[in-house]
């Protein structure tokens, strides 16, 4: 099976952020997903990781808002 997607975030340059999960091994992570002229690299990172920058940038907004803890 393949990992599924939810976007939480779009800025305007580009950059797509995503709460992705494998349901085959139950992890949950966030998916940085770069603009193609910063190079469209792909990062993954487990949440706790994401949140801990100690940042509150629109994208942990997203994924802290609580529309997006109701729709799980």
């Amino acid at each position: 099976m393949s990992v599924q997607k939810r976007e939480l975030y779009s800025s305007p340059n580009g950059d797509k952020w995503f709460l992705s999960g494998d349901p085959a091994t139950g992890n949950v992570f966030i998916r940085h997903e770069a603009n193609i002229p910063s190079g469209g690299h792909v990062t993954e990172m487990d949440i706790a990781t994401f949140l801990s920058s100690g940042q509150r940038n629109p994208e942990h907004q997203a994924l802290l808002s609580p529309w997006n803890v109701a729709q799980g």
